[in-house]
């Protein structure tokens, strides 16, 4: 996709009437974003420019008790704000007089061209912030024009999720009884699923205390999951037979934090590698994934595709992860914010902000396309 500066300014102003429009349905709907969790300021502008003025806006929709769950994560929470603090860290440093009056966002992952390096990472239970679930969800993802991977914890069953036909989409999958997981594997492929994403980082679930709190529960009949605890030990071997089931479809590792993990990772067969700490969700005090990413990206040399998830909420985020030498980068709980304020046209308007921002900062560090962006950017951390 090639971008000059007339389209940024022409996109920002979309987001505008974007906001504007949302403001309209919540209007329509009698769910007013006045609420005493936003800032007065923005209750008076009313406008939806950021992420985070997105998450605000959500959490005036969303159930209390759901969005302890899809706000919080494990213990006190030092990785969950770890995850953001460490992108604000690092610093940039721009090159001056390169050409940037057309900028190109294009990449390719698994043989798949998407217009921008931003895809929807695997979140569980949509229907707690929107009433579409996951089919606003693939609907957002094919306006915006970008990747979905859907959740083992879909609220809504993943042939009824692809119909939708986001520009790609993979299936994340929790590994549960063999059988009943092979089932699984073969149902998201036949369903037209192009890869496997295997989260590999939960043999337990994480001291989630803000939850337990709530006393939040998953909605009962979930299409995807047993009805046995779905947290299953993982060793490399598992990974012969999850291939077997996937028939030839990608597999890829969600949860690689460790530089060590990834010749054994590689040698299983993994077609991609996802560096991720579970949104801060499972093991607290877990290294940042902005901070693992480079040990990681070292170790692999160009070998597999690397994306990296946890605490994206800016356009310069998205370039600091490429920067580090990140394939792409996946959001969870920001268009999960979006979801919930606009359905399918939120989900397109969070997207649709960070891809704005990524091109400014593109634009104004010298980086007329993804492969011109390197670690000559990056400066000290803060």
């Amino acid at each position: 996709m090639s971008v000059n500066r007339r389209d940024v300014v022409k996109s920002v102003i979309a987001l505008g009437a974007t906001a504007a429009g949302a403001r309209t349905a919540a209007a329509d709907n009698s769910l007013s974003l006045l609420d005493a969790s936003i800032p007065h300021s923005d209750a008076v502008g009313g406008m939806l420019l950021t992420v985070e003025d997105y998450e605000r806006a959500a959490r005036a929709r969303i159930d209390p008790t759901a969005w302890e769950y899809i706000a919080s994560g494990a213990a006190d929470e030092l990785t969950l704000r770890s995850n953001v603090d460490s992108f604000r860290a690092l610093r940039l440093v721009p090159h001056q007089l390169r050409d940037v009056s057309h900028v190109t966002t294009d990449v390719t992952l698994l043989g798949h061209t998407l217009s921008h390096p931003i895809l929807l990472a695997p979140t569980a239970c949509h229907k707690l912030a929107h009433p579409d679930g996951e089919v606003g969800t693939a609907r957002g993802a094919r306006l915006a024009d970008t990747g979905m991977v859907l959740s083992s914890y879909s609220t809504v069953p993943v042939d009824r999720v692809a119909e939708e036909k986001p520009p790609l989409f993979w299936f994340q999958l929790y590994v549960q009884e063999r059988g009943y997981t092979t089932d699984l594997v073969k149902r998201a492929v036949r369903s037209g699923a192009t890869a496997i994403a295997v989260t590999i980082d939960t043999p337990v679930s994480g001291a989630r205390n803000r939850q337990q709190r709530a006393n939040f529960k998953f909605p009962e009949n979930l299409p995807h999951i047993s009805g046995n605890a779905p947290e299953h030990p993982l060793v490399w071997k598992d990974l012969e037979w999850i291939r077997d089931a996937a028939g030839g479809v990608p597999v890829l590792l969600k949860g690689i934090l460790h530089p060590d993990d990834v010749e054994p990772a590689l040698k299983a067969g993994a077609a991609g590698l996802m560096v991720s700490n579970h949104g801060g969700r499972n093991l607290d005090t877990c290294v940042a994934t902005i901070d693992a990413l480079p040990a990681i990206v070292a170790q692999v040399r160009g070998r597999v595709p690397v994306l990296v998830d946890g605490g994206i909420r800016r356009g310069t985020d998205v370039l600091k992860a490429l920067a580090r030498g990140a394939s792409a980068v996946m959001i969870g709980r920001p268009y999960v914010y979006g979801l919930a304020v606009n359905g399918a046209d939120g989900v397109k308007s969070v997207v649709d902000i960070l891809r704005a921002e990524l091109v400014m900062a593109m634009q104004l560090t010298g980086c007329a396309s993804v492969p011109r962006i390197d670690s000559s950017i990056l400066g000290a951390t803060a």
